[in-house]
């Protein structure tokens, strides 16, 4: 679909990264109905702010804190329960739960790319909370490629909950209780959301940062 197209007919342009039913449920509890006036594109982890900087989005998913001076935030809107995710062959792959301790002892995924350290540092801690460092080895700069790492060694990956929607069967996703789950918000480029956006924000809202 052409992005200036779809722009000038008023859809719009929604970031996403991970599972979209996630971004559908997300506009659907603001009671705007995702397959009517909405186009939504997965964006890259690489770069995850380039696509609304470029003017080729409108607004996008982000989790946990944000600090870009030209972006927009809005209120929390949910929050993502935390995860790990690794092999149905790994040591820790048949426990109910996993604690942040158990998890240092195997490596984990670098920052991706142009990623912001701050937020990587939410996502992937640089150390657990008895000062174990945790060893941020492993690329990340695609899901699959994130996924195939997965399979072949006996990393981990701690992320979000929601993974467990696109997450292939032979990766686990175990509960993390002693991670605080991330709030989930939108962003968007400018002191304040156009008015087609502001129903997915709510009263109040327009010009927050």
């Amino acid at each position: 679909m052409n992005t200036s197209t779809s722009h000038q007919g008023d859809l719009i342009r929604f970031g996403y990264h991970g599972s979209l039913e996630a971004a559908h449920c997300l506009v659907r509890a603001a009671g705007a109905d995702p397959g009517t006036g909405f186009e939504f594109t997965q964006y890259d982890l690489t770069d995850p702010f380039r696509m609304l900087r470029d003017d080729e989005l409108d607004v996008m998913i982000v989790k946990f804190a944000m600090r870009e001076p030209d972006l927009s935030v809005g209120p929390c809107l949910a929050h993502d329960a935390r995860a790990a995710l690794l092999s149905d062959r790994h040591p820790l792959a048949g426990e109910a739960s996993l604690s942040i301790e158990q998890l240092a002892a195997f490596p984990a995924f670098r920052r991706p790319g142009q990623m912001p350290d701050y937020v990587w540092d939410m996502v992937v801690p640089p150390h657990s909370p008895a000062g174990r460092p945790i060893r941020r080895v492993h690329p990340s700069s695609t899901v699959e490629q994130m996924v195939s790492v997965l399979r072949s060694t006996q990393a981990v990956h701690m992320s979000l909950a929601s993974l467990a929607a696109v997450a292939p069967p032979d990766i686990r996703v175990i509960p993390i209780p002693d991670l605080p789950a991330a709030p989930v918000m939108l962003t968007w480029r400018g002191p304040a959301p156009a008015r087609r956006l502001a129903r997915l924000l709510g009263p109040g809202t327009a010009g927050s940062r």
